[in-house]
């Protein structure tokens, strides 16, 4: 998982540390998609402490050769049919990462969810040149709506 962030150039890499306690502590609400025994993709998650009924998204990275096969969606999907009694999904976006956006666009289209879309972190939290980090939050999410 720390090789597909780091090489994604785009998302904020946390230490390899960090993504092996993810793994360990919240498996259940990841996911990792092999391709020939090599990990092409990863979604972390997490559920809500203070809303049990969202599914948080960290992080979702696709290793370059892979890219295009729509990988990243059907992780979404697989995810969030695996985690029961959740019905909205939020992530953050900053507002250049334009493949995030049409990713869960995507999503809440197949589901048939509506995204309210909101500045979560500003700037001046984030510190440096980060830029703003946009919640977009998705739902309600009827199941069985997905790509059936």
């Amino acid at each position: 998982m720390w090789r597909l962030a780091t090489e994604s150039q785009v998302l904020d890499v946390n230490s390899r540390y960090a993504y092996l306690l993810w793994c360990r502590d919240h498996a259940h609400t990841s996911v990792l998609a092999r391709r020939h025994g090599a990990a092409v993709g990863f979604v972390t998650g997490y559920r809500r402490p203070a809303e049990p009924n969202t599914l948080f998204i960290w992080q979702v990275a696709v290793s370059a050769a892979a890219r295009g096969h729509g990988i990243a969606l059907r992780m979404l999907d697989a995810l969030f049919d695996r985690v029961d009694g959740v019905d909205h999904l939020e992530t953050t976006i900053t507002p250049d990462n334009e493949a995030s956006v049409r990713l869960f666009t995507a999503f809440a289209e197949r589901r048939r969810a509506g995204i309210v879309r909101s500045e979560l972190f500003g700037r001046p939290l984030l510190g440096g040149d980060h830029q703003a980090e946009i919640l977009h939050r998705i739902g309600p999410i009827v199941r069985g709506s997905g790509n059936k």
